[in-house]
């Protein structure tokens, strides 16, 4: 086939790489000069660094280099996937400052017509492909409320910007800056600023909790969620394995303690009593949306006073005070200088790309996109999603999400009947509403329980991991290299069939 993957992150390069292996003709679109998605650094805001070790955050086949740090910069990750492209030659795919205007189904919706724009040029003319793969990233387009004021603010020479669009820290520089925020982008934000700005305010509407890097200074927390096990200590949607079932059935009891026992760990760790930062509900909650682990510095910084958290608040509106400068109206009441607003307040999960109609097509009545295995839409033909699934190992995810495309397009599965991938989407967006209390990004957000995924996706390919080789990641930080054969396999047992 001759595909179009829209976006040249992890997910539309490992895309691009498992496809081509598979005999399609790919075509790699994105409208940033370079590869990386959120790592572009058109993209990626400063002080930005990977939450997983870079032993678990790459592909199963390139391991990061030795000499990166245990926690990767933005910089760094995004020269891991140059080095990736030119390891399994995807160079010749990729169409770099391209922009997909438009994607539309033919009139006998046997394939797509990809509208392009290069950079610099006018739009093109129509390109027919028989299959479209979107991985145009969950977390690439920002939001930005709509604060009133906004107006006033701007004429009296203040600026609003998105997190993302925070590259550099020169235009901060001595300024009186509003973080809007307290998920990993704002507080990683904020970290850096607090270093350069005159002062450094976070509003922050909930207070999420937190997770050191390394508990008690001593534990890397890898050792502590990015296994089996650390998974298993939440509850999961079915109950499949024998000590899932243990630790929430019997062994409940020693299941809550031993969750409770490292969130108090954490809070004084992080000195979050003395800060008065200790977040509302239990610690349990930090896996309800997604697990963010606290930013170097950022709790010191406040200890001394570089950064005021503004705590269970938000920005009223926006504005000048008597002098004229720019200033920010909280809803405690309280008035800070704001010469930069810088807004950590989430991202938009949507498809620009395609119609109304289409889009319409994709998502439930409450707008979360109705997607099988967070790949395979219900009604659109000849599309699918990869990157829709927010994982704590977002390479590896990335990658099986790739080879389960490619054995469903090579007709290597049989999948269930369309009236059960319904039924099993919609209890399962049931379930993350209720779970993530509505914090679930659209139905794209699977962490805590990437390997559930995984292993979904693999069984659905007759191939699941070995015993052994799961078995070891029930107490060891999972290492994708334990994957590695997974593509290969699924060619193989293709090329024997035709």
């Amino acid at each position: 086939m001759k595909i179009a993957v829209v976006g040249a992150g992890f997910a539309g390069l490992a895309s691009a790489k498992v496809l081509r292996e598979f005999g399609h003709e790919v075509a790699v679109l994105d409208k940033a000069p370079d590869v990386g998605g959120v790592w572009s650094a058109t993209r990626r805001y400063t002080g930005l660094t990977t939450q997983n070790n870079k032993g678990s955050y790459s592909f199963s086949d390139l391991p990061m280099p030795k000499d990166f740090p245990e926690w990767p910069e933005g910089a760094q990750v995004q020269a891991y996937l140059e080095q990736y492209v030119t390891h399994h030659g995807l160079t010749e795919s990729l169409r770099l400052s391209t922009e997909v205007v438009r994607a539309e189904l033919t009139t006998d919706e046997d394939g797509w017509l990809v509208t392009t724009r290069r950079a610099g040029e006018p739009v093109g003319d129509p390109e027919r492909f028989d299959h479209l793969v979107v991985a145009n990233g969950i977390f690439c387009d920002p939001v930005i409320p709509r604060f009133e004021g906004l107006a006033q603010l701007l004429r009296a020479g203040g600026r609003v910007i998105a997190a993302s669009q925070l590259t550099s820290l020169d235009d901060a520089r001595g300024k009186n800056t509003v973080v809007v925020g307290y998920g990993k982008s704002a507080c990683d934000v904020a970290g850096e600023l607090g270093q350069v700005a005159a002062g450094t305010h976070v509003v922050a509407r909930h207070l999420l909790w937190k997770l050191p890097k390394k508990l008690g200074n001593v534990l890397n927390y890898k050792y502590l969620l990015l296994t089996r096990f650390g998974e298993g200590l939440f509850r999961y949607q079915t109950l499949g394995h024998p000590v899932e079932r243990f630790l929430h059935g019997p062994g409940n009891a020693v299941r809550a303690a031993m969750v409770r026992s490292v969130g108090s760990v954490g809070v004084k760790q992080l000195r979050l009593k003395e800060l008065s930062l200790v977040p509302h509900g239990e610690f349990a909650d930090i896996a309800r949306s997604t697990v963010s682990l606290a930013t170097d510095g950022f709790y010191e910084q406040v200890a001394r006073g570089a950064i005021t958290v503004h705590r269970d608040t938000e920005i009223e509106r926006l504005g000048v005070d008597d002098d004229g400068a720019p200033v920010a109206v909280l809803s405690d009441g309280k008035t800070v200088r704001a010469d930069l607003v810088v807004c950590g307040t989430g991202f938009h999960q949507r498809v620009p790309f395609l119609d109304d109609d289409l889009q319409a097509r994709l998502l439930d009545d409450r707008g979360n996109f109705e997607l099988y295995r967070q790949i395979l839409p219900h009604d659109v033909p000849h599309l699918t999603f990869a990157g829709y699934n927010s994982s704590f190992f977002s390479p590896l995810s990335a990658e099986i999400g790739a080879v389960w495309t490619a054995g469903y397009l090579a007709g290597a599965m049989t999948l269930p009947p369309l009236a059960v991938r319904r039924e099993h989407v919609t209890d399962r967006l049931d379930w993350m509403e209720k779970r993530t209390e509505g914090k679930h990004a659209r139905g794209t957000n699977v962490i805590p329980f990437s390997l559930h995924q995984i292993d979904e996706m693999l069984a659905d390919l007759d191939l699941e991991l070995s015993g052994p080789a799961k078995a070891a990641q029930w107490l060891l930080p999972v290492d994708p290299k334990a994957f590695r054969h997974v593509s290969g396999r699924l060619r193989k047992r293709v090329e024997q069939r035709s």
